[in-house]
């Protein structure tokens, strides 16, 4: 057996290098700045680790690239492993919060900061790097494919129609996800499904123009009005109170309840990482039963009338929300839509509009799939310690379309070289050079492994 720590070890300049570059250029889907100059650098990114590249750009949105890598002459050519990775990163504000510049990927202190290092361009270059290792010490154990998109951080809408139209394009026995990163203990986590998602905006117009707030005695409010169909929704006890918003949520196995109770949740540590100010509003029952398997219904901003500095007074013309209820396997986004919109009516709020921003199902793979346990088993080779696996994230991904069109009963696995102070989606985002070449390591090891399986 090939030393591959020691091998992994040798490429980890040329991999920081190239992460660094690749941070470097922007890449953000929500104001679409540097797309299609960071759709050449991913190409060039894969050519240089020697593989097939094609950029799709047909059915919508930004650029989806197809990128395939052969089996070696000694490896499996009948298994092959998809990576899903995506290129696009969130916007980098508040600027003045940052440490370092937002696209300036310097290292400081074992870690390179940067907007998109953890979230999600460290994990591509990881398993870009490691295929290169694996090419050039005796060749590919199996067929290796990535879909890498553009659109992740705005909700992944136009991915859908590329997966299925190029359904037979990403075909393949088992899938490696995007994320992933160590826990505060420095176990590796790793999850096996992920959190569906309905994104709401609610709004409410009162009158033309903003009125004198000594109107207020005769003119009803948009933001009052707005406030109240919002707090209608959800109980003080954090119930939420659509008619019909948990019917269809499965019922959890002794199974599924093991797989929470069984991993720690350190809730102390969170409070002070966080800076908590309220107590968890799960009481005494189990957090990571609520994290993973719960639904929920959050405000994410509600904007209305003057917020600036000093006073003005003044009643608002409008008001408008967004909301973000995160769903679990058998709810649908558009389902979710309709219950909504007939709460309001039901309550009287006719004149509250609700729309839906993008909607994704709940996906699970099976956790007794032998592809599960492998990328378990490779990871503790490769960290030194056991990991951390859910049966699903508490975020949200696109990972159902890729289960609807490439077959429902595809495992994938989430795992990555990110760390529990990442930041992802904040100021100071980093991931750490340590974990980063591990993370290239349990990819060697993984792929290694997979080309031995059978069937």
């Amino acid at each position: 057996m090939k030393p591959w720590k020691e091998i992994v070890s040798r490429q980890v300049p040329t991999a920081v290098a190239t992460l660094q570059r690749y941070c470097q250029q922007p890449s953000i889907a929500a104001q679409q700045i540097g797309i299609n100059e960071t759709v050449q650098l991913v190409t060039a990114m894969v050519r240089q680790a020697g593989g097939v590249v094609s950029v799709l750009d047909d059915c919508g949105g930004n650029p989806v690239i197809c990128a395939e890598f052969a089996a070696g002459p000694h490896g499996n050519p009948d298994k092959t492993l998809l990576f899903y990775n995506h290129y696009d990163v969130q916007p980098p504000e508040p600027l003045a919060e940052w440490t370092y510049p937002p696209f300036g990927a310097e290292i400081h202190d074992g870690k390179i900061y940067a907007r998109g290092a953890a979230d999600n361009k460290g994990d591509l270059t990881v398993r870009l790097q490691a295929i290169t290792v694996l090419r050039e010490n005796g060749g590919l154990p199996c067929n290796v494919k990535f879909l890498i998109e553009g659109e992740e951080e705005i909700g992944s809408p136009a991915l859908p129609a590329y997966l299925k139209r190029y359904a037979e394009r990403f075909r393949a026995d088992a899938c490696i996800w995007e994320f992933g990163g160590k826990n505060v203990q420095g176990h590796p986590q790793m999850v096996a499904g992920i959190k569906g998602m309905c994104y709401l905006q609610l709004w409410c117009h009162g009158a033309d123009v903003d009125l004198h707030s000594s109107n207020g005695a005769i003119v009803d409010n948009a933001a009052w009005r707005l406030v109240q169909a919002l707090a209608s929704m959800k109980s003080a006890d954090h119930r939420i109170l659509v008619d019909g918003f948990y019917e269809d949520v499965a019922p959890l196995t002794p199974e599924l309840i093991q797989y929470a109770e069984q991993q720690p949740f350190h809730a102390e540590q969170l409070k002070e990482q966080l800076g908590l100010r309220r107590p968890l509003i799960c009481a005494d029952e189990n957090p990571n039963v609520h994290l993973w398997y719960a639904p929920t219904m959050t405000i994410c901003g509600i904007e209305s009338g003057y917020t600036g500095e000093g006073s003005k007074t003044v009643l608002p013309r409008r008001a408008q929300a967004k909301l973000d209820c995160r769903l679990v396997p058998n709810q649908d986004p558009d389902d979710i839509l309709e219950k909504v919109q007939r709460h309001l009516i039901r309550h009287g709020f006719t004149d509250v509009e609700v729309s839906l921003v993008n909607g994704e199902r709940a996906y699970r793979s099976d956790m007794h799939h032998p592809f599960v346990k492998m990328v378990e088993e490779t990871a503790k080779e490769a960290y030194g310690v056991d990991a951390v696996l859910s049966p699903n994230s508490a975020g949200t991904g696109p990972m159902y379309p890729f289960g609807e069109y490439l077959g429902l009963s595809l495992p994938i696995v989430s795992t990555g070289c990110g760390w529990w102070n990442s930041r992802a989606h904040a100021p100071d985002e980093s991931i750490r050079i340590e974990d980063f070449e591990q993370a290239m390591l349990h990819m060697v090891l993984l792929l290694n492994r997979f080309g031995e399986t059978q069937g």
